[in-house]
């Protein structure tokens, strides 16, 4: 199974591809796919982690980056580390993936707009195009300390 079929996949362009949960199998296809990093912000005690996904990534010659990211709580801390990790991983095939691909769309589009010229209403359409924040208040504040409303 490709890496385009896990849940809620989005390429955003050639290079950064986002997504929920991927299983083993789409874990191991991912060098075939030319992927070189993956970033996880699924903490590893979530219920719906893969057990051994850094061993299963690794294995098969990629980098892997674990920035866990509490769905109940995103922190500031969390953001930043995702950011360095980003810019750190500019020249490289990244994926980038969650559980269900909320906090990465909510963390890329935030990073896109501070450092790639996003407008608003671009960042928040792609929010709203995986999930709707706004019903889950903790993180709709989050995104608003980052990106102003479309206006």
């Amino acid at each position: 199974m490709s890496v385009d079929q896990a849940y809620n996949f989005r390429a955003i362009d050639v290079s950064v591809s986002t997504a929920g949960l991927l299983n083993e199998g789409q874990l191991s296809a991912l060098r075939a796919e030319s992927y070189e990093t993956v970033v996880n912000l699924l903490p590893h005690d979530s219920e719906y982690a893969v057990e051994r996904e850094q061993d299963i990534v690794n294995g098969k010659g990629i980098d892997y980056i674990y920035i866990p990211a509490d769905f109940a709580a995103p922190t500031e801390r969390a953001y930043q580390a995702f950011v360095s990790t980003v810019k750190a991983c500019q020249t490289k095939k990244l994926l980038i993936h969650c559980a269900a691909n909320y906090r990465v769309p909510a963390f890329y589009p935030m990073y896109a707009y501070e450092y790639l010229g996003w407008d608003a209403g671009r960042t928040r359409e792609h929010i709203g195009s995986i999930w709707h924040p706004e019903e889950n208040p903790t993180w709709d504040q989050f995104i608003s300390r980052y990106i102003p409303d479309k206006g």
